[in-house]
């Protein structure tokens, strides 16, 4: 089971882990090839994939989330991981260019709260891609490896959730094909079975990728409010804001 991020640390510092990490790494970097002079913010635990993005970002940070705990990274640096709650980043509004999320949705006690936080510190420009285990695979009965764990995602769940707190749905993929073979021995045939998947398994995908934008409605300052009459009774009517904020939807 789960319970802090030493839990996470040791699936990808054991054969299972530096099997599987390649197989997704490979497919963001296929979305994100670099992120030279960006902002990069891990949540969850998303170290073993932020790594390719050290040189050329302007900065890499990876957030724990508070019930997790944290440990420091880099072991040969300075540390660049904080400790946080998922719905009170420390980070300014519209502040992050690139946001990856691995091991967090699934977690999350609230979940529309998490992704308004996402939404508010994600610059305007900003791309996101989340990374949640699939309902329908194999991976979400493994028990043994964190992607059995929390809550799993169909791809219209997932969607529904991003598009009813304001994001905008650029790419949806699947990844992690392989079945979820305790021997490292079996593990090995995760690349042609990635391959195969692609074309013919798409449904029993181990994980589901999207990544998304982030959607800014215009609007004009409220001032004033007006007063108009109702059955004989004078009621305050707020007129038209801008929502510049998925907390501020009603």
């Amino acid at each position: 089971m789960v319970s802090s991020v030493y839990d996470l640390r040791a699936f990808y510092e054991c054969k299972k882990g530096r099997m599987i990490q390649p197989l997704l790494q490979d497919h963001i970097l296929k979305i994100w090839p670099n992120a030279a002079g960006l902002r990069v913010l891990g949540c969850g635990y998303a170290l073993p994939y932020l790594t390719p993005y050290m040189e050329r970002a302007e900065r890499v940070i990876s957030m724990m989330p508070a019930r997790f705990g944290v440990h420091p990274w880099e072991p040969d640096g300075k540390n660049l991981t904080c400790l946080a709650e998922e719905v009170e980043l420390p980070f300014e509004t519209e502040s992050i260019d690139r946001i990856l999320l691995v091991h967090s949705l699934e977690y999350a006690e609230s979940l529309g709260l998490c992704l308004q936080e996402l939404w508010r510190v994600l610059k305007s420009t900003g791309r996101i891609i989340i990374i949640v285990p699939n309902r329908r695979g194999f991976w979400a009965r493994a028990e043994w490896s964190p992607f059995g764990h929390g809550t799993p995602f169909s791809g219209s769940q997932l969607i529904h959730a991003l598009r009813e707190n304001l994001f905008v749905i650029e790419k949806s993929e699947r990844a992690l094909f392989v079945p979820p073979f305790r021997s490292s021995v079996l593990l090995r045939t995760c690349l042609p079975m990635e391959k195969i998947g692609q074309h013919f398994m798409r449904g029993m995908a181990g994980v589901l990728m999207v990544e998304a934008t982030k959607q800014v409605y215009s609007g004009t300052l409220v001032r004033q409010a007006s007063r108009v009459q109702i059955r004989g009774h004078r009621v305050l009517v707020p007129n038209a804001a801008s929502r510049t904020s998925p907390k501020n939807m009603a």
